[in-house]
């Protein structure tokens, strides 16, 4: 579904991503693994058309996202749930949600709103509430679930379980889990591993803008050099 090549990714003079190579299968889940700084964000950053790479090429269904601007590869079917959540603080949840669909045509945004509140039912009761007024884990599930309003074909997820308590995480990831089983694919960046681990087809690893490692989780988690090396573990 979607192939990057040799992405090569500057701030100013400081080179953020070093010749990237990855790939997002159909239907399943691919994981960006790192320490901060790795890269991980400006990563998704460029698949949504919010940075320009150097070079490289990020094709998405066989088409070059690289000449199109943001709002074009929403349209496309590219999610994206950003770090830090980034909600409208003073607008209402249903708001929220509703701006998240707004790639959709009205006929069908009435239903995709439906779709997203069965699957959040905390946020069918506070609909109503501003965001501002939401948990942190609350504001984590509106935030996907305005990704999801675009009814999208890849969702982006950065850093889902970020300031959460670890049975929010739970949470979060069985609601992850929900969209990998839908048929949407994922590309999501995380530092919990435990999340990775029950979610994950695919890993890569990010240290310093360079993919140092790309394979399962389980060949990660088995070898105690890749755990030290990669996890600190």
């Amino acid at each position: 579904m979607l192939e990057i090549k040799e992405l090569t990714v500057h701030y100013g003079h400081a080179l953020a991503l070093d010749k990237i190579n990855l790939t997002v299968s159909e239907k399943g889940l691919t994981a960006v693994i790192g320490p901060n700084g790795a890269g991980k964000t400006t990563l998704l950053k460029t698949i949504s058309r919010l940075i320009n790479p150097t070079k490289g090429s990020v094709v998405f269904n066989g088409e070059s996202l690289l000449k199109y601007p943001p709002h074009k590869v929403a349209k496309m079917g590219i999610a994206h749930s950003p770090e830090g959540r980034r909600p409208f603080l003073e607008m209402t949840v249903l708001e929220n949600l509703l701006i998240g669909g707004y790639v959709l045509p009205d006929s069908k945004r009435k239903k995709r709103l439906e779709e997203v509140l069965a699957l959040f039912p905390v946020l069918e009761e506070r609909r109503n509430q501003t965001a501002m007024t939401l948990s942190g884990g609350e504001q984590q599930m509106m935030t996907i679930g305005r990704a999801l309003m675009a009814d999208p074909l890849l969702l982006l997820i950065d850093e889902p379980s970020l300031g959460l308590a670890p049975v929010i995480v739970d949470e979060v990831g069985r609601i992850v889990g929900n969209i990998k089983e839908s048929g949407v694919s994922v590309l999501m960046v995380e530092g919990d591993t435990d999340l990775i681990s029950d979610l994950a087809d695919m890993v890569y690893v990010f240290d310093h803008g360079v993919s140092s490692y790309s394979g399962i989780i389980s060949e990660i988690m088995s070898d105690p050099n890749l755990t030290k090396t990669y996890l600190g573990m």
